[in-house]
């Protein structure tokens, strides 16, 4: 105790030294002697170094509690105690300030036990910090008392704001318990309910996800209260939140009215925020209402308020005078006519006539855009690009300039609703009005972008973000994504190469990403070898290791994702390992998702021609009554082909049917593997045939199959003939079917028939309809006998990946064209089309013969 005074004592020289001088020149002026003045001037000076050294001790204690030095604290408390000064509760109130802003209830406990020993008395300043650190710290119950024992004390208007305290608190933790005892003890002393109790008890119900609470309140506060445009404010922000933009456009639109008049002037407060100048006046609650109370069992869920009937069905009188659905809602002209001089009539050229906010309050303007972009924020949640544009088009008329924020909303609308180009049509007048966009905005461009798989627009906006933040890795992910689709690793590697620079952490989406794009060296262009394999396990375990760095766990994807690319390296045991590790480590996966990750083992197996460790892979999943699903079954179909059984297959099939599941086109494909191992083609065409005969309509895939094995046994007429049913199945080949077709013919030396066909193949490539073959003539012509040495470039360039069928088509004809061929633009008329389709038309089934092919097929 004497170290603190001393050092308070120091503290406290200058100022008392301070007052002396002014006393002595009093004394002088006033011709008092000097020896007759010191009574008084000690007593001054005592009381002021008293009250210095009672402030300094408060820092004292308050810069002990900052530094967690809690001991300390309360041993400079309990000096108070062992003082003969006589304290007051000012002598407190900065300690008590600080425990309500921090908040620490245990230390305000400890501070009013002190209080209570020496007599002082309270008042309502001591009262707001001891009901605000209870409440805020967790401890209602004595909060509560607190409020009793002001209610019995003074059960007037004046003590509402400590009620709207506790339930400002009861907004961070939803203690409807709590909540309630407050509204009770508020009907109790009948001290009614201010527009901040109103939106105190709005944050509530928001956080509980309570919708039809949030219509209740709006319908009392606006019984009793026309609400201000802050007011309605928070009510349009709650209700977007829940999703209720309907109910919410609809106060955006009394919030234009109120615009429009002089009685709602905003002031700042002293801490920054906006007031109405207006008294709020506590409504007298006589009878509250039943409907009003938070149920504890009420907990609608966003989703629920936003799309489930039972919003509609307590929605509020005020929203159900406006029966208009949003796309009809306007902000009229009859809103703003009905106001003063603040809103301007302005003529258009065309004669119509636009009413604008020029007049109002710069503040009133600033709360209307806030709101107008809220709501487009919320449509961006909700999908509705609709009321978003038409929301964007009202602040323009209105005079309301949107913002960077506004935009960044709308933005984000547009892209979900009508893509990216659209977008960009408003970045690029955002631009010309000299606002630059949000890191945010481009961030979205850059993620819309991805998705189209146009990667360089992609990288481009996202290098034109000034400072990466955490919450841009999604558009990371999603360009990560677009090189995991397109095949580029060389560009990844440069996202990941700035992720590092700019130290982003990488989420456990981006490991998803990264061993489903790194995992894979050689597929799907060549099989895995020695090299690939070590190279394969290099970068997984690279990845993981930093994954394990920054604290994360393996997620179903994530292994998913290692079990595939292992498999598809042909690394069996190494995937068969990590299936063991999932099922170990992913104890929270659920059976539908087990049963994914079986599937993928199996799909492997199979192509490795591992059909044993398939077939007791496929045991231990019945054994532990896994789903199973079409998918699983036909990859034990195909795996039949290895055995090769037929009748395993057979049997396979007839129990996919007693679990309920119908063969599909690729189901029959897997048959028609099992069926060609043997070179059963005869058996292979009755296959296809049931096929059709069952309603399903086959695919390139499945003739492929077929063409695949014909062309391997030197069997021209099953490939003519396969040929010939794609054409009446009005089916386009694909680059196979081609190379299948033209390979056969080459390798019997058949070098005419071989050129004839590739070129009528490859225009039914482009298109069936020979229509639409006619109306590109001109176009196809000049690419194909184009005599510049760049002609194949162009040709590849002037077709998108989407297209590479028919730049492929273009390649082959201009390779006819370049071995002498004639290019008719009407196949049906080759001799070669015409002798399948006579053939066909003649003979259904082709016969089997040796591979040797008769001259007469040569022209």
């Amino acid at each position: 105790m004497q170290r603190i005074l001393s050092r308070a004592a120091r503290r406290c020289t200058n100022s008392s030294a301070a007052f002396k001088s002014p006393h002595a020149q009093v004394n002088v002026a006033s011709g008092v002697h000097s020896e007759d003045a010191p009574t008084c001037s000690n007593e001054y000076g005592e009381f002021t170094w008293k009250t210095s050294l009672v402030k300094y001790m408060q820092a004292d204690i308050v810069n002990a509690l900052r530094r967690g030095d809690r001991r300390r604290a309360s041993m400079i408390l309990s000096n108070f105690q062992n003082t003969n000064w006589a304290l007051t509760k000012e002598d407190f109130s900065y300690i008590l300030e600080y425990c309500a802003e921090a908040p620490d209830p245990l230390f305000v406990m400890e501070t009013l036990e002190l209080m209570e020993e020496k007599a002082i008395g309270l008042s309502k300043g001591i009262y707001r910090h001891v009901i605000r650190a209870l409440s805020r710290g967790g401890y209602t119950k004595e909060a509560l008392h607190w409020l009793n024992l002001l209610g019995e004390k003074e059960s007037t208007h004046a003590t509402l704001p400590f009620f709207n305290i506790f339930l400002n608190a009861c907004g961070s933790s939803a203690n409807l318990k709590d909540v309630e005892c407050c509204l009770e003890t508020l009907e109790n002393y009948l001290l009614g309910k201010s527009e901040i109790t109103y939106c105190e008890l709005l944050k509530i119900a928001v956080l509980q996800g309570n919708l039809p609470a949030v219509y209740d309140i709006w319908k009392d506060c606006t019984r009793h209260y026309s609400p201000s445009i802050i007011t309605q404010r928070r009510f349009l922000r709650a209700l977007t939140t829940l999703g209720d933009l309907q109910s919410a456009y609809h106060i955006l639109q009394q919030m234009v009215a109120i615009a429009t008049q002089r009685s709602d002037h905003l002031r700042l407060s002293s801490k920054g925020r906006y007031q109405s100048s207006r008294l709020d006046i506590p409504v007298l609650a006589l009878n509250e209402s039943e409907y009003l109370k938070l149920l504890v069992d009420c907990n609608l869920q966003p989703s629920q308020g936003a799309t489930g009937k039972n919003s509609a069905d307590v929605q509020p009188e005020i929203f159900e005078e406006k029966t208009q659905s949003l796309e009809t809602v306007q902000l009229n002209a009859d809103v703003l006519s009905t106001g003063n001089n603040l809103s301007e009539k302005v003529e258009l050229e065309n004669g119509s006539v636009r009413y604008t906010l020029r007049f109002a309050q710069s503040a009133v303007r600033r709360f209307l855009r806030w709101s107008f972009s809220d709501l487009i924020h919320a449509c961006v949640q909700f999908n509705n690009c609709q009321l978003a544009e038409q929301l964007f088009l009202e602040m323009q008329k209105l005079g309301l300039q949107p913002s960077k924020f506004t935009y960044d909303g709308f933005v984000k609308s547009v892209i979900a609703g009508k893509g990216i180009a659209y977008a960009m049509k408003v970045i690029e007048a955002m631009e010309r009005r000299g606002i630059k966009p949000y890191d945010d905005t481009l961030a979205a461009l850059s993620e819309g972008y991805s998705k189209n798989l146009q990667l360089d627009l992609a990288e481009d906006f996202l290098e034109r973000i000034s400072e990466m933040q955490p919450k841009h890795i999604r558009a990371i992910n999603a360009l990560l994504s677009g090189c995991e689709i397109m095949n580029e690793p060389e560009r990844a590697v440069r996202i990941l190469a700035k992720m590092k620079h700019v130290k982003m952490k990488a989420t456990l989406r981006t490991y998803e990403i990264l061993f489903s794009l790194f995992g894979n060296v050689n597929v799907p262009y060549e099989e895995g070898n020695v090299l690939s394999h070590v190279d394969v396990s290099k970068r997984i375990s690279i990845i993981e290791m930093d994954m394990l760095n920054n604290e994360l766990q393996h997620s179903f994807v994530s292994m998913k994702n290692i079990i595939r690319a292992f498999g598809a390296e042909g690394m069996i045991e190494e995937m068969l390992r990590y299936l063991n590790v999932a099922e170990n480590v992913l104890w929270n996966i659920n059976p539908y998702q087990k049963s994914d990750l079986y599937s993928v083992v199996l799909h492997a197996l199979v192509q490795a021609k591992e059909s044993h460790k398939a077939i007791r892979i496929f045991k231990t999943m019945r054994s532990c009554s896994l789903p199973t699903d079409v998918s699983i079954y036909t990859t034990m179909v195909e795996c039949c082909k290895w055995l090769p059984c037929f009748k395993s297959a057979s049997a396979l099939l007839s129990l996919m049917l007693q679990d309920g599941f119908h063969p599909t086109v690729v189901t029959y494909t897997s048959l028609l593997k099992v069926v060609l191992a043997k070179d059963d083609f005869e058996g292979a065409l009755d296959l296809l045939d049931i096929c059709k005969t069952e309603g399903i309509e086959p695919d390139i895939q499945i003739f492929n199959t077929i063409l695949s094995r014909a062309y391997a046994r030197g069997q021209i007429h099953v490939i003519e003939y396969i040929v010939e049913c794609i054409h009446r199945a009005k089916i386009q080949p694909d680059p196979s079917t081609l190379s299948y077709t033209f390979c056969a013919y080459e390798e019997h030396e058949l070098y005419n028939t071989a050129i004839e066909a590739l070129q009528v193949l490859s225009m039914r490539m482009i298109s069936e309809d020979v229509s639409i073959l006619g109306e590109k003539i001109t176009v196809f012509e000049d690419l194909i006998l184009s005599e510049e040495p760049d002609a194949e470039l162009r040709i590849m360039r002037a077709f998108e990946a989407a297209e590479e069928f028919l730049a492929m088509a273009l390649l082959n004809l201009r390779w006819c064209a370049t071995m002498g061929a004639t290019i008719s633009w009407s196949p049906e008329e080759s001799l070669w089309a015409r002798r399948l389709a006579s053939s066909y038309d003649d003979n259904k089934r082709p016969h089997i013969i040796p591979s040797e092919v008769p001259q007469s097929w040569e022209r």
